[in-house]
């Protein structure tokens, strides 16, 4: 198998299990279940803190969403807690063991 002949396969693979978790209403059960651990370890908070440091040091007339965004997003992908991450994959990797 060719390189791109894998990455198509791979591509194929994870729009199918996109397609069940969304079909299955899984996809929404674990968006919820994200945003309540965020929420509970302090993250979205911090998250807040960091929009509101980006406004004040910019000012809030010269600064866009699509900049505010473009700020915070590498911190806040950075500061996920990585238990939050393991707990969100074995959800997924249950919910796929189910499917498959």
């Amino acid at each position: 198998m060719s390189e791109n002949e894998i990455k198509l396969k791979e591509a194929q693979v994870r729009a199918s299990i996109r397609e069940k978790l969304v079909q299955s209403g899984e996809k929404q059960r674990l968006k919820e279940l994200l945003a309540e651990r965020l929420s509970e370890c302090g993250w979205r908070d911090n998250l807040k803190e960091n929009c509101k440091n980006a406004i004040k040091n910019k000012g809030l007339d010269k600064i866009t969403v699509e900049e505010l965004v473009a700020e915070v997003t590498p911190t806040g992908r950075a500061t996920v807690p990585e238990k939050v991450k393991a707990e969100l994959l074995q959800h997924i990797k249950d919910f796929l063991s189910t499917q498959m």
